[in-house]
């Protein structure tokens, strides 16, 4: 099971403040497609990021 602090919560927030109009941003009205969405484009930002580990290390 996955530990309780590494568990993404849904992003109610994030739900409730969609771009309505924007043509670039599909409403997604489902609260089941908007959580799965959510989970794939946070995947991408984490795999999207430069992780550099030995550069708090060096003196």
């Amino acid at each position: 099971m996955a530990d309780k602090h590494y568990q993404i919560r849904f992003p109610l927030w994030q739900f409730l403040n969609q771009p309505l109009f924007d043509p670039y941003v599909p409403l997604v009205l489902s609260p089941n497609r908007f959580w799965q969405r959510y989970q794939i484009e946070h995947l991408e930002r984490c795999w999207s990021r430069n992780f550099h580990p030995e550069e708090k290390y060096r003196n």
